[in-house]
């Protein structure tokens, strides 16, 4: 099985067709049962954020399986299928690993280094894992781009910028308007992001409600930054006491628009949400803006302290993972010939028993050891060699030469490889 990886990110796309992309937990969930079902896709896991959408698959076949993901993250979408060709980046094998690594490492997020698609990768990979899309391939996958991405905040320096789209919104906050100190702030949402922002808000002095659809989530929230909480149906009348409106739901069914805001004191909406929450027509009341779109070409130029060790560590981690990987692959057939040799051996062996009966019991175990010694010792270096060579950065595919040397039944190399076990 191979690695594959399709989707759109904010480096392929505008941030306006992004948010035409964007799937929410249900569609995520419906997308990753069509491509498991597929006959090329064995695997598969969907990761989607403000700043990409992308399907991470394992795949028997490169083209078969691109089309297949392709065809279903279309449907999904509700985009045409070369419509969303000319906008998705497609990486394969060793390029997947490598994209996968530096993703979770940040150096693929619109804010260089930002730790929170740590946190987005693992609710993507456990949700796979709920709906058995994720085997042995990827869950190898995720899990060591989590400890790389992991390395990169605590062994670099562009992890300790700690920076994030929310903080990145705070500093253009702040170049507008000022400190957000005393500021009466609306957040509406309280997953992940909304969190982020409530409470780097409120560290900074700000005054928060916290409007969510659903009012426990609003209450904890509220709690944890001694707010208040008011559920959806009351946002106009949060607004009507408010400096800055910040939200970041992402659901298609909200749309704040411009005149919710006309005639509240409201200076200021930060919208981090894709799909966007805020309707285009609020920037045309005088009220500023802070979206998606803005921080993309506030960050464009950035670069981090550190980038450039984090990617050095990512490319040394690329290179350890794809070694380990091969040396696995050729495993099975290194394991198969230990068996063929053992077989022919215990033949015979066999075959002297029957031709010298009279051969005493101590002299019989002894010619027995010898013969496994030999046959041992011929085979230990050969195929400690060929697991060494086969992790190594070349292209050869040692097990298909060992199976060639030795004429190797390929039906007794998969006898001996472990399935794929489907959590």
């Amino acid at each position: 099985m191979s690695i594959l990886v399709v989707g759109v990110s904010h480096k392929t796309t505008s941030i306006e067709r992004l948010s035409r992309i964007a799937l929410d937990g249900p569609a995520a969930a419906k997308l990753t049962d069509a491509l498991v079902a597929g006959v090329h896709v064995d695997e598969a896991v969907v990761l989607s954020t403000c700043n990409r959408t992308e399907v991470y698959a394992s795949v028997s076949r490169f083209h078969g399986g691109l089309d297949e993901v392709t065809a279903e993250l279309s449907a999904v979408a509700g985009i045409g299928v070369e419509e969303l060709r000319d906008e998705c980046a497609v990486y394969f094998d060793e390029g997947a690993v490598a994209h996968a690594f530096a993703v979770a490492a940040g150096l693929e997020s619109m804010v260089v280094g930002e730790s929170q698609i740590l946190g987005q990768l693992r609710l993507a990979l456990s949700a796979a894992q709920r709906q058995g899309a994720a085997g042995s391939t990827l869950n190898a996958l995720f899990q060591q781009a989590l400890r790389v991405g992991k390395r990169v905040q605590t062994e670099t320096a562009i992890g300790a910028a700690g920076r994030s789209l929310v903080t990145a919104a705070y500093e253009a906050l702040a170049d507008d308007h000022g400190s957000l100190d005393g500021a009466r702030m609306v957040v509406v949402g309280a997953g992940s992001m909304a969190s982020l922002a409530a409470r780097t808000a409120a560290a900074l002095g700000a005054e928060l409600t916290i409007v969510n659809r659903t009012k426990a989530k609003a209450d904890r929230l509220a709690e944890a930054v001694a707010g208040t909480s008011v559920p959806l149906a009351q946002l106009d009348r949060a607004l009507a006491g408010a400096d800055i409106l910040l939200t970041c739901t992402g659901g298609r069914d909200l749309k704040i628009g411009a005149d919710q805001l006309t005639g509240t004191p409201i200076r200021t909406v930060i919208d981090l949400a894709v799909p966007s929450d805020v309707d285009p027509t609020v920037a045309a009341t005088g009220i500023a803006v802070i979206d998606i779109a803005r921080l993309g070409d506030r960050l464009k130029d950035e670069r981090q302290d550190g980038a450039d060790a984090a990617a050095e560590l990512v490319r040394n981690e690329v290179a350890d993972f794809l070694g380990s990987r091969r040396a696995a692959q050729v495993a099975p057939t290194v394991v198969a010939l230990r068996t063929m040799a053992t077989e022919v051996m215990a033949a015979e062996l066999d075959r002297l028993d029957a031709r010298l009966p009279e051969l005493g019991d101590k002299e019989r175990q002894e010619i027995h050891r010898s013969v496994r010694r030999v046959v041992d010792k011929l085979l230990h270096a050969p195929t400690v060699r060929v697991q060494a060579l086969a992790s190594g950065g070349e292209s050869v595919d040692y097990a298909a030469v060992l199976r060639e040397l030795f004429a190797l039944d390929p039906q007794t190399v998969a006898a001996v490889m472990k399935p794929e076990v489907r959590r």
